[in-house]
């Protein structure tokens, strides 16, 4: 990933000598084809084969040098650089220049490079160190005349390494973009990144999340505690969300913020403190490349997921296939049992567990070839109970309260056995949450409401257990996701998110006080009935 080091200097002075004084600094030996024969005359009258001129430290940069005479010059000479892929690392700049001075040099360099580190060299202090930064960015230095060789050297090699060290973290981050690795892996690689971010920075308090419609933002990740130091939901408030959104890099005081699609990113700053140029760019380019390294990852899942799913699906519908067959037999057999005069009322016990062994395979079957739905009128409240009793019959329901508030009036359009599986995999799973956790008084509450448009109904499925875990709750709906069940295949809650969104409707979980399931369905509206 690293490329190689880029020493590429620029030296822009209207004074012949300063420039070619820098470049020898940098450069020693160049263009003077004396030092080989002074060398040489040295070794003869001192008996000594080491050169007279001392080569440099090895841990000094081989610089290259280039030079222009004037603001209009250097700028040709950027440009040129920048075509052909060879931009400088560093710039040498005088100040005071005939035409462009230094400052109005480095707006015009700046229009085309904002990464190269500018040294402004001069023997005039006549621009403050504020101005300068408005003008020319934060990747700027500043020394006076007259120089020592040691000054120009150690400023040389500390501009390189720094631009250096921003283009190799410039190139990890656009590299993020494009790999495909799970989304677990990609979050420590994003964060390890922030944190050299941060660095950059010079911060210790970031943080990467994801913004809702509503600005209110879900935590991916962070630095330090900033959620303890910063207000965040004021300081969204604060937030002009057009120009963010336009921008994509807004400072509201001392906190920064970069935002990509639905990912935004806070860091705070030292106080006073603007964050221009080539930080600004680093900290957009992170959240622009971790948006789409977490929609890649994302997909990457889902695509390994539906690889897996349809594995299983397949060699599980095959069997499943066989096996409908003698189930649906059942009822046969117990209508030809009931006509021979028999009448033991376990039969009407086993049609009912013949068929819901019956709707489990269909429905399975649905959810692995995503059936097209059949929608109809359906009362909520007889399907929200049917759902639960297929629950109870599931499970050891003992000690367990189910609440139930459903107004009778409501109807909505779907596939009644869709929507009674639904409503009966997430009270089971609140029944075995309740159940494994031993919770003292456990009760689930099932609540129904219509929106003040009578457009949509919400229902709410909680109970008082102990919640999600933290692990698992961003990634519950989706295939082969279980926690603490010894015979849970993973299934229940991708089953839940499908038939929902086969609906028109949304599914969300949380905790608050235990988890609590949270479903829109559109109404069937009057006229339709």
């Amino acid at each position: 990933m690293n490329s190689a080091v880029n020493t590429a200097i620029l030296v822009i002075d209207d004074e012949e000598m300063v420039r070619d004084n820098i470049e020898e600094i940098l450069m020693p030996g160049k263009g003077n084809p004396d030092n080989d024969s002074i060398d040489l005359a040295s070794s003869i009258l001192f008996d000594t084969p080491n050169p007279l001129l001392t080569p440099r430290s090895s841990d000094i940069p081989h610089f290259t040098v280039d030079k222009a005479s004037n603001g209009m010059e250097g700028l040709e000479m950027v440009k040129r650089a920048i075509a052909t892929g060879s931009p400088y690392a560093v710039i040498f700049l005088d100040m005071r220049m005939p035409g462009w001075d230094g400052l109005e040099t480095a707006g015009y360099i700046r229009e085309y490079d904002n990464k190269a580190e500018i040294i402004f060299v001069t023997a005039f202090s006549d621009r403050s160190i504020e101005e300068i930064i408005m003008r020319a960015g934060q990747n700027v230095g500043y020394h006076c005349k007259p120089y020592a060789s040691e000054e120009i050297i150690q400023l040389a090699s500390k501009a390189v390494s720094d631009y250096n060290k921003l283009r190799n973290l410039e190139n990890l981050i656009k590299a993020v973009s494009s790999i495909s690795i799970n989304e677990h892996h990609l979050l420590t690689l994003l964060h390890n990144i922030l944190d050299q971010v941060a660095g950059t920075l010079q911060t210790n308090l970031a943080l990467l999340g994801k913004l809702h419609s509503d600005f209110s933002y879900e935590k991916i990740f962070s630095i330090g505690a900033l959620e303890e130091k910063i207000n965040m939901p004021a300081l969204i408030s604060r937030i002009d969300t057009g120009k963010l959104a336009q921008e994509e890099v807004v400072q509201v005081d001392e906190v920064v913020m970069a935002k990509m699609d639905n990912y935004i990113i806070f860091a705070v700053l030292a106080k006073n403190v603007l964050l221009k140029t080539e930080k600004m760019y680093l900290l957009k380019l992170f959240v622009q490349s971790a948006s789409k390294a977490i929609r890649n990852a994302e997909l990457y899942e889902k695509l390994l997921q539906k690889e897996k799913l349809s594995a299983v699906g397949n060699a599980i519908g095959m069997v499943m296939h066989d096996l409908r067959s003698p189930i649906k037999s059942i009822t046969m057999i117990t209508d030809i049992l009931r006509e021979e005069g028999n009448s033991n009322k376990w039969l009407d016990t086993i049609d009912e567990c013949a068929g819901q062994a019956s709707e489990i395979f269909d429905d399975f079957l649905d959810f692995i070839k995503e059936t097209e739905i059949k929608k109809q009128p359906v009362h909520l409240l007889k399907t929200i109970e049917d759902g639960i009793k297929l629950a109870e019959a599931k499970a050891d329901v003992k000690g367990i309260t189910i609440n139930t508030d459903v107004p009778f009036d409501i109807i909505i359009k779907g596939d009644e056995s869709k929507l009674r599986r639904i409503i009966m995999n997430i009270v089971n799973n609140a029944i075995d949450a309740l159940t494994i956790h031993k919770v003292i008084n456990p009760v689930i509450e099932i609540i129904a409401e219509k929106d003040s448009e009578n457009k949509e109904v919400m229902i709410t499925v909680q109970d008082n257990g102990p919640g999600i875990p933290s692990l698992i709750i961003k990634t519950l709906f989706e295939p082969f996701i279980t926690n603490g069940k010894s015979n849970g295949t993973g299934l229940g809650l991708a089953i839940v998110k499908q038939y929902i969104t086969a609906h028109s409707g949304t599914v969300k979980v949380e905790n608050n006080n235990g988890a609590l399931f949270t479903i829109t369905l559109p109404l069937l509206l009057a006229d339709a009935v």
